[in-house]
């Protein structure tokens, strides 16, 4: 961390505002403060841990092992927070933040209960006034929008949903006391990574489980188990090696990524290989080899594999064909990582209704009616997502220099430098945001990256006396065109998925992520600073 900056402004401005307090925003409130930086962060929910806080529907966990979704930044947190399982659920991740937050007292600098409905640039001041939704008003310096890839809950466009008597409940929103399902007939919208991951638990509670599935998803196995303390020490041991190693690779994670190409072995030794990843579980299947996300014929290979385990799995051969992605290509939309999800539906009081055989006409005060028959439901589940990337940003009222509203400049899609910066609004920071590798990485790892390049970004401007920083409009356009540039040469644009806005109508359609890479992306924002903030204006 930089030397300490002296703040020079009055007493009713901060240094800067941060929304945000999930991962992203409490390592900001520690960065910042270790610089001698003021500093406040707004937050929705009554409590830290952002998407975490939100997200507590049965079954939810992270798809990264715990010992590496997590921070890197202090030693002695490392050492001393024991993770109990490979994949943490929901409750130890958000105990993880309450405890991130106590340890380093950063709840003194958290308004909580407060959403933030609006941040306007002065340009005569060269600061930010942000408006909260019940009048809370804040000025600051500098502010930093921590709000989240996935933290705005998309509900699904069914005709007549808001009919329906019975509960309703939303992934993203359930209820914080839990729900009880016993001897209920529930039914679900969503196959995506929540829905693969409540289904079996929900099937575990209710008397019948109608799935409606749109798109089946390619689910890998988790190979879940509790930490002996053995293997947590040995982490433990070698966590600064562990991480390095980590911030080396395109995902932020190690995945023992294989540089060949998946086209240089014969089937029998390539099957092999997905075989042995398999077994290993979690994303590992990914790095088999390096091109499984840019060749088509590469690609068909893994997908085949997972194909085939899906069909060894699920004993009814019309059901497992339908649970058989074949609309687009293997790890083109982020691939979900369950316990148990395909052996869900050999179960007796579970039923798959594919919505492209028989797509549904409405929701009813009873139950869904498709083209086929009516399902009659006691209540819905809906785990159809979020409205990804830009949603957060979306209900907050961004104006720039001359009062240009944010949605006006990125009315056709995003457009950022880096993921860091938009031309035209000065002092205004995006950690992980559209134009970065944020979802296709380790989260916590990207964080990291972009709030300490963010901090130090703010520490430069300030110690040399500076009022402002601003991307130019021409660093912009090359980074956007560079971004999209990468996209085409892989897989992904392929996919109608949340990666590309598809899932929430009229939202403009552009690959959202930057596809090249955390590594190569890191060594790229550290080389725009060694070049002087290169494609930054500071003034």
């Amino acid at each position: 961390m930089s030397g300490t900056v002296r703040s020079r402004v009055d007493s009713g401005v901060v240094d800067v505002a941060v929304v945000g307090a999930g991962f992203a925003g409490l390592y900001l409130l520690h960065r910042l403060r270790g610089l001698g930086l003021s500093a406040r962060c707004f937050e929705t929910a009554p409590d830290v841990g952002g998407t975490w806080y939100w997200n507590r529907y049965p079954g939810a966990r992270c798809d990264v092992r715990s010992v590496d979704y997590s921070y890197s930044f202090d030693e002695g947190l490392q050492q001393d927070w024991d993770w109990s399982e490979r994949y943490s659920a929901q409750p130890e991740v958000l105990s993880y933040l309450r405890h991130v937050a106590e340890r380093f007292d950063l709840r003194r600098s958290i308004t909580f209960r407060t959403r933030i409905v609006a941040a306007h640039y002065d340009e005569e001041s060269a600061t930010w006034t942000l408006h909260g939704e019940d009048g809370e008003r804040a000025r600051a310096r500098f502010c930093v929008m921590a709000t989240g890839c996935l933290s705005v809950p998309k509900r699904p466009e069914i005709p007549g949903l808001g009919s329906f008597v019975g509960a309703v409940y939303h992934s993203a929103r359930w209820p914080e006391m839990g729900v009880d399902l016993a001897g209920r007939r529930v039914g679900v919208f969503g196959t995506g990574a929540s829905g693969v991951q409540m289904i079996p638990l929900l099937a575990e509670q209710a008397s019948r489980l109608t799935v409606f599935q749109r798109t089946p998803a390619f689910s890998l196995p988790a190979r879940n188990h509790r930490l002996e303390p053995e293997e947590l020490a040995a982490v433990k041991r070698d966590y600064a090696e562990r991480r390095r190693v980590a911030r080396t690779t395109p995902s932020g994670m190690d995945l023992d990524s294989n540089p060949a190409s998946a086209l240089e072995v014969g089937p029998a030794r390539r099957r092999a290989e997905f075989a042995r990843r398999w077994e290993i579980g979690g994303f590992s299947l990914l790095g088999a080899y390096a091109d499984l996300l840019s060749d088509e014929r590469a690609n068909g290979a893994v997908a085949e594999f997972v194909r085939e385990r899906i069909r060894e799995t699920v004993k009814d051969p019309d059901v497992a064909e339908r649970l058989c992605p074949t609309q687009y290509p293997f790890g083109t939309k982020r691939p979900c990582v369950d316990t148990g999800y395909y052996d869900t539906f050999n179960r007796d009081n579970v039923r798959l209704v594919d919505l492209r055989e028989t797509p549904v006409e409405a929701v009813t005060t009873t139950g869904v009616r498709t083209t086929a028959e009516h399902h009659d439901l006691d209540c819905l589940v809906l785990a159809t997502g979020f409205d990804a990337m830009t949603g957060a940003l979306g209900r907050i009222d961004v104006r720039g220099r001359g009062g240009e509203p944010l949605a006006a400049r990125w009315a056709a899609g995003p457009r950022t430098y880096l993921g860091l910066a938009t031309a035209g609004f000065p002092n205004l920071f995006l950690i992980t945001g559209p134009g970065s590798p944020s979802v296709l990485t380790n989260m916590v790892a990207s964080i990291e990256q972009h709030v300490e390049w963010t901090t130090d970004c703010i520490a430069h401007v300030l110690a040399r006396g500076g009022r402002s920083v601003e991307a130019t409009e021409r660093a912009q356009d090359e980074w956007v065109a560079h971004a999209d540039a990468v996209a085409a040469r892989t897989l992904y644009p392929r996919a109608d998925s949340w990666y590309t806005g598809a899932n929430v109508p009229g939202k403009p359609r552009r690959f959202l992520p930057y596809a090249g890479g955390l590594a190569d992306y890191a060594q790229t924002c550290a080389a725009v600073v060694a070049d002087g903030y290169r494609g930054f204006r500071l003034a």
